[in-house]
């Protein structure tokens, strides 16, 4: 692996890995290499990464959790501003991890990639002010195939940093805030599932 040191089974997950890339630096900068396929296969990960996506979210936003239901995806993740915390959910049937959840912070700073297969719900939480958001899909959207989980639900138990409020059983991030700044969630996101009820 020339540019790319990779923990494979993060949090003890088979298929979730953090990727690092190497950082050249001097004192006019830095170069990394972002993606490279060569490197990636020499990792064993051989994906085909078809649409790239970009989006830009202010603090408290929280996005997710999501998944698709009949064209599962596998995604890069990374930041390129800001900061977030960014959470991976096992949702593969079978699996013994089944319902288990990681997370980790990703930030401009510390350029670690998240890369997450197929069969997991996904979602982050915007801890900066604002924050760019970066993302590899192996294949492309498919309108009206997005399934989502309760961000909140305490089957899964996700620890979200700095975010305090009260679970009142659904999705609704009223009372919700991050450092006294109040959680920002999608209209659809706050009307998501408990995870015993996710669509298959």
């Amino acid at each position: 692996m020339g540019q790319i040191t990779v923990e494979k089974n993060a949090g003890g997950i088979p298929g979730l890995c953090v990727i690092t890339p190497a950082v050249h630096g001097d004192d006019r900068g830095y170069f990394m290499e972002t993606y490279s396929q060569r490197d990636m296969a020499e990792a064993g990960l051989d994906i085909t990464f078809v649409q790239d996506n970009q989006s830009m979210s202010t603090k408290g936003v929280l996005r997710g959790l999501h998944y698709q239901i009949h064209y599962p995806q596998t995604k890069l993740v990374r930041v390129i501003r800001g900061a977030v915390f960014d959470v991976a959910v096992d949702l593969r049937p079978g699996s013994k991890t089944y319902g288990k959840w990681y997370g980790i912070e990703l930030t401009a700073e510390n350029k670690k990639q998240f890369l997450i297969p197929k069969g997991f719900a996904h979602g982050f939480l915007v801890l900066s002010d604002e924050a760019e958001f970066c993302y590899k899909c192996d294949d492309f959207y498919h309108p009206n195939d997005e399934g989502g989980i309760a961000w909140n639900d305490p089957t899964i138990g996700i620890r979200w940093p700095g975010v305090e409020g009260v679970y009142r059983g659904t999705a609704n991030a009223e009372g919700y805030c991050l450092d006294g700044t109040p959680l920002k969630l999608s209209p659809k996101d706050q009307l998501q599932p408990a995870f015993g009820n996710i669509q298959r």
